[in-house]
């Protein structure tokens, strides 16, 4: 999974990166130089649960000790499996997050400093693509 970090870092759009697992919640791999490499075992299950997900956007979420409000949840969407969220409250501005299902994995990025959400989207949902061909 390591390797599918440093890939999805040489695109240019993101800073930031990790693959987690819901069963057990757990952080597989992710970017040393980063923060998600912070993220822990109740911030992954409250971002991956199936139920209740609507309060999300009414309560945000924190990642990695950021807090991030919930822009689009589609993440348990056929056809889709992506989230958008934006970090909030940063000294150095907000960042897009954008979170996407790879069969039972799931990819985190985090956009670099005035990348737009739709890209880091794109990217990741692309990138995502590449690892379920790589794994099949």
């Amino acid at each position: 999974w390591q390797d599918c970090i440093t890939l999805f870092l040489q695109t240019g759009v993101c800073c930031d990166a990790a693959i987690i697992t819901n069963s057990p919640p757990w952080l597989l791999a992710s970017y040393p130089k980063g923060n998600l490499f912070q993220l822990n075992q109740e911030e992954i299950q409250i971002l991956l649960a199936k139920d209740g997900r609507e309060k999300l956007f009414l309560q945000g979420i924190t990642l990695a000790g950021t807090r991030c409000l919930v822009i689009r949840d589609n993440l348990y969407t056929e056809g889709n499996n992506t989230m958008d969220l934006r970090t909030k409250g940063q000294s150095r501005g907000s960042q897009a997050v954008t979170v996407v299902q790879i069969e039972s994995v799931y990819l985190v990025v985090m956009g670099q400093k005035g990348t737009e959400g739709g890209l880091l989207n794109v990217k990741a949902f692309e990138m995502a693509g590449y690892i379920r061909e790589a794994v099949r």
